[in-house]
């Protein structure tokens, strides 16, 4: 059974940085599409950001580009979320998603295309 395991999260003042990271245990990730959700109260889980296993492809939701990056390192078998500039609306609980043995290049951008999740890291930032 594949486990994701994020870490990363924290408590920061806007404006600041924070780099998530997630890696899965009981398999390598080099062959899995990867993406990175976020949920807050009230709100439905949204994806923020997502990469092709080959790492040529990325998707980014509107209100964090220019901002976020993500990115993968398949030799450490991770997969991380750069976050800059930060603001109180991005706080949320933050949560990485794989999936297995798609096209190099094929990005997922539902929720529903994703058969592993972590368990979520808080991501709080205060004005």
């Amino acid at each position: 059974q594949v486990q994701l395991v994020e870490s990363g999260g924290g408590l920061v003042q806007a404006g600041d940085s924070l780099r998530l990271s997630c890696a899965p245990s009981g398999r390598t990730f080099s062959n899995a599409c990867a993406g990175w959700f976020r949920q807050s109260p009230g709100k439905e889980r949204e994806l923020v950001a997502a990469i092709s296993w080959s790492g040529g492809r990325r998707y980014y939701a509107d209100s964090v580009k220019g901002r976020f990056t993500i990115s993968r390192d398949n030799a450490k078998n991770t997969v991380y979320l750069q976050m800059n500039s930060l603001k109180p609306e991005d706080t949320a609980v933050y949560y990485c998603a794989a999936d297995f043995y798609h096209a190099p290049e094929f990005i997922a951008k539902s929720s529903g295309e994703y058969a592993y999740w972590g368990q979520g890291t808080q991501v709080t930032v205060a004005s």
